[in-house]
């Protein structure tokens, strides 16, 4: 499966584009801020219904419109598919197969599978829980659209919940047979998210303790343990022995919302001791894995994008990962970076088939030159 054809309309700094794409390897290369981050957001949003930036759909249109269209040709081994992803200012997003909408976007998400490192991702290793749950949950639901539709009825149900126990606290009164009404609904789908969050976890370990080797040649020991709450017992009792803490603070205090993954290196956190290459290697490394398991699940290889990842790394891990890159079979792949020169040093080395696209900004407009 790869992405043959790209057509923006109105999206985020393109008014109108057209990329005609290598089944295999794919390099932008143009100063920062012309437009070369947007394209593989663009291929994001195709394939997962979202900005990798987490931006709302209203903020990706071009400036002064009120739509976009972002729409893809996707060489499959059941031939050629035609998908267009449209957002118009006040409507709902639509997802189209063929010229055929999608009723629920749940039934498309993990048909394209993709994965994208970029260098905001550094939160990932960096920052707290919330960013290692979406990393979780962004690639189960490309795995399994159950889990997706477990973590869409968890997730409204804990907004429900929440929203309950303020309004307690606000009006001074507690109505427990209220607040039990969802706390009945509420195991069901945190089990199954929990029991896939293990699962994906277990599989995830052994790849990323091998990548991470790889990329950075065996100079640090480092690890992945999965952490949630229903480790410690049946989630119904969990949240009864929490409900005084709950209506003390007003939001629930236990739960897959509050599950992550903890990461060390030489047995310490990671964020606290981690130097800037450490920790872009334990980027690369996790995403990487995040890659193969989505790989394996989906006997399919996903897209890689990887935006601006030789930045803040040694020439060795650069040498390493780019190895790493070649020897595999990592599918379809998009590159970005400001140096057209290490661009080509990189694929100095690749021999499978390549294109180069230089984006420049000429007169407030965003020009793409391609050479193969």
């Amino acid at each position: 499966m790869f992405l043959s054809q790209l057509k923006l309309t109105n999206f985020k700094s393109y008014a109108a584009q057209t990329f005609d794409f290598s089944p295999r390897l794919n390099c932008l290369t143009g100063l920062n801020g012309v437009g070369k981050t947007n394209v593989l957001d663009a291929v994001h949003f195709l394939c997962l219904c979202k900005s990798n930036a987490g931006l709302n759909d209203r903020h990706l249109v071009h400036h002064g419109e009120s739509f976009f269209r972002v729409e893809g040709q996707f060489q499959t081994d059941g031939g050629a598919v035609k998908i267009a992803a449209k957002f118009q200012t006040g409507q709902r997003k639509e997802i189209e197969r063929n010229g055929n909408v999608y009723e629920r976007l749940v039934d498309y998400i993990g048909q394209f599978p993709v994965v994208m490192i970029a260098p905001d991702d550094v939160s990932l290793v960096q920052d707290g829980s919330e960013d290692r749950r979406r990393f979780l949950d962004s690639t189960l639901s490309q795995i399994s659209s159950d889990y997706l539709q477990n973590l869409l009825i968890y997730n409204a149900l804990l907004k429900q919940r929440n929203a309950l126990l303020k309004h307690f606290g606000e009006q001074k009164r507690f109505d427990s047979i209220l607040l039990e009404s969802l706390d009945r609904q509420m195991p069901v789908p945190a089990k199954a998210i929990f029991e896939q969050r293990r699962k994906f976890s277990e599989a995830l370990q052994p790849l990323f303790l091998e990548y991470y080797a790889t990329i950075s040649g065996s100079r640090e020991t480092v690890g992945v343990r999965y952490e949630s709450d229903l480790e410690k017992g049946d989630f119904s009792l969990l949240m009864q022995e929490a409900l005084e803490k709950d209506r003390f603070l007003q939001r629930s205090t236990v739960g897959p919302h509050r599950d992550d993954l903890a990461l060390f290196m030489d047995g310490q956190a990671v964020k606290r001791f981690a130097s800037q290459g450490q920790l872009k290697s334990f980027l690369l490394a996790l995403r990487l894995a995040q890659y193969e398991v989505l790989r394996r699940e989906k006997n399919i290889s996903p897209i890689l994008l990887l935006d601006d990842i030789f930045d803040k790394l040694d020439t060795q891990r650069v040498r390493q990962l780019v190895a790493l890159l070649i020897s595999r079979n990592f599918g379809q792949i998009f590159i970005t970076d400001t140096q057209r020169e290490r661009i080509e040093s990189v694929i100095a080395s690749f021999s499978g088939e390549y294109k180069i696209f230089e984006v420049f900004s000429d007169e407030d407009k965003v020009e793409v030159r391609s050479d193969v």
